[in-house]
């Protein structure tokens, strides 16, 4: 039989969005429990091929302004979009995926060991005031030379972690998975 509360905190797993953070900081310990809880996903092979750069204090101001760089700097409504987004949350952490060398496995399947990664950390905020909204804007591959990526490492995505006052459960509907199961007996 399964674990009910497992299982529980899995359908509580949800996005919550910057502007829904209260600008607290969360500590380093938590961030930094939240990565080694990432570290635990399954990986082929075990090539581990994520890899986390983390802003927080003034370095999430110098990633703002590469972003809006890259976008289009006279874009004002961008700028504070932005500007709001990074202010309000207490760490931005690019997740990125670094190529095994060899290629044993398909680079389909590190992109998706790195989605599991970031699942452990959506994961590990649920019941808990830390919210957590995974977004990848237009401008995330000229993202690798900002963040000096060899040509094997990319990044998939920017990961907004903040604090927030515990918001009230959405019930999302789902589609009924028995419509998508083909069972073979």
């Amino acid at each position: 039989m399964l674990d009910k509360e497992l299982s529980i905190n899995i359908k509580k797993r949800r996005s919550i969005f910057p502007n829904q953070f209260n600008g607290e900081v969360i500590d380093k310990n938590t961030i930094l429990e939240l990565l080694q809880n990432a570290n635990t996903a399954p990986t082929h092979k075990l090539t581990q091929p994520w890899f986390f750069k983390v802003f927080s204090g003034k370095a999430k101001n110098k990633l703002a302004n590469a972003l809006i760089k890259m976008h289009n700097p006279t874009s004002m409504l961008f700028n504070e979009k932005i500007q709001a987004k990074f202010h309000l949350s207490s760490h931005i952490i690019c997740i990125c995926m670094r190529r095994d060398p060899k290629e044993s496995i398909p680079e389909w399947e590190e992109i998706a060991a790195t989605a599991m990664a970031v699942q452990n950390i959506w994961l590990s905020c649920v019941n808990s005031k830390v919210g957590g909204y995974w977004s990848t804007p237009k401008e995330i591959y000229q993202l690798n030379s900002f963040l000096k990526l060899t040509k094997h490492e990319r990044c998939l995505g920017l990961f907004y972690l903040g604090i927030h006052e515990l918001i009230k459960a959405r019930n999302l509907p789902r589609k009924d998975i028995q419509q998508d199961v083909e069972w073979h007996e």
